[in-house]
């Protein structure tokens, strides 16, 4: 069980960045699908992309994939994989299924018969009839995509974007995986001044404070397998003991959230310190009005609001003719705003050196990346 093959999920739109974080992490073996990245690793590679991975949606262990066209072929094929190998015997496996162009497109009925051919898998290994199922969580899903079908465990558990620090959420809350993304994209790091002034509960700041801290995101919540025998306690503890070790605790952050509403920054001071963040960042009650900064160079990240209500379009109309104005006065720093509004360039008043497709939960949006002059090298 040395190598073995897994499968980072990624919102369309993030493969690439979640590629990038598999190569930084030393896996090289990729492949890149739509909504997954494809990799191989060993045992320890389960423990260190669930603590590590900011910006996939969850990573799961690929037990195999092949052509299914008709229910015989499902079931013989799903059962004469390595289920023993990896499921004990008082195992809890619920299987979970998508069809998507394939023949087999009933999933009530994939599940079931994939359900059935794990069972008579495990019969075989272990000799028993029956199954109590009251021990660890193995969820297994059965993904059929014209015609094959890809049989995986789910590693993670709860997604990686809940990374334990959000207790307390404002309304329409932007997931921790985008905003590391936005980060990501944006190319920013710790030496660089960041400004969010629609910070809500504080995701994009908190996010930049784990990043550039160098905190694994998963550092503070567990895993659910952790809890599978197969993988020995000690690698989780020893990647969490490296992980702890990796973290720069004395680098200076310049990482400010603005938000009109005191209460909404209440919950961001709340969250910041429960990522153990809170010191790195500076919450301020301030309209957009009277957005500033000292510094000569850095960027805005943001998530302002969309519009999506009809009675609210008005409002964000003119919001965003006031952010264009505003950020003219920082015409040296960078940009980066995401949003589904359609005619955002237009009423920002500049169209965007470069925009990037996304998605925020179910929404489509645009990236909008304004690039300032690039800061003179330091002596």
């Amino acid at each position: 069980m040395e190598k073995i093959k897994l499968i980072a999920t990624a919102t369309f739109g993030l493969e690439s960045v979640v590629a990038q974080e598999l190569r930084d992490l030393g896996y090289s073996d990729l492949t890149v699908e739509n909504g997954k990245v494809c990799f191989t690793g060993n045992l320890q590679a389960i423990c260190k992309t669930n603590l590590w991975l900011r910006t996939a949606d969850r990573v799961k262990l690929k037990l195999g994939e092949f052509k299914a066209t008709t229910f015989y072929e499902l079931f013989d094929q799903t059962r004469a994989l390595p289920w023993g190998d990896w499921l004990p015997a008082d195992a809890r496996f619920p299987v979970e299924g998508k069809s998507v162009k394939s023949t087999l497109y009933s999933v009530s009925d994939c599940q079931a018969i994939v359900k059935k051919a794990i069972v008579e898998s495990l019969k075989e290994r272990y000799h028993k009839e029956w199954f109590p199922e009251d021990g660890p969580l193995y969820k297994i899903e059965v993904a059929l995509l014209k015609d094959i079908a890809t049989l995986s465990i789910d590693t993670t558990g709860p997604g990686l974007h809940k990374r334990g620090y959000r207790t307390l959420i404002s309304e329409a809350p932007l997931k921790e995986t985008l905003a590391a993304a936005m980060l990501i994209l944006s190319r920013w790091d710790h030496n660089t001044p960041l400004i969010d002034p629609f910070c809500g509960s504080g995701t994009i700041p908190i996010e930049a404070a784990l990043l550039g801290l160098n905190i694994a995101p998963g550092i503070n919540r567990s895993f659910v397998s952790e809890d599978w025998p197969s993988i020995p306690k000690e690698l989780w503890r020893a990647e969490r003991e490296e992980a702890d070790k990796l973290a720069q605790l004395d680098r200076r952050l310049y990482i400010i959230g603005t938000d009109i509403d005191p209460q909404v920054l209440r919950v961001a001071r709340r969250n910041a310190e429960a990522a153990g963040v809170g010191k790195y960042i500076h919450f301020q009650a301030r309209p957009l009005s009277e957005l500033s900064s000292q510094r000569k160079y850095g960027k805005i990240i943001c998530n302002p609001p969309y519009g999506e209500r009809i009675g609210e379009r008005k409002e964000v109309a003119k919001l965003y003719r006031e952010m264009g104005q505003v950020f003219q006065q920082l015409d040296t720093w960078s940009f980066y705003i995401l949003t589904s509004h359609p005619q955002f360039e237009k009423l920002f008043g500049r169209q965007a050196t470069k925009r990037r497709k996304l998605y925020n939960g179910n929404i489509q949006v645009q990236f909008y990346q304004y690039f300032g002059p690039r800061p003179p090298r330091m002596a």
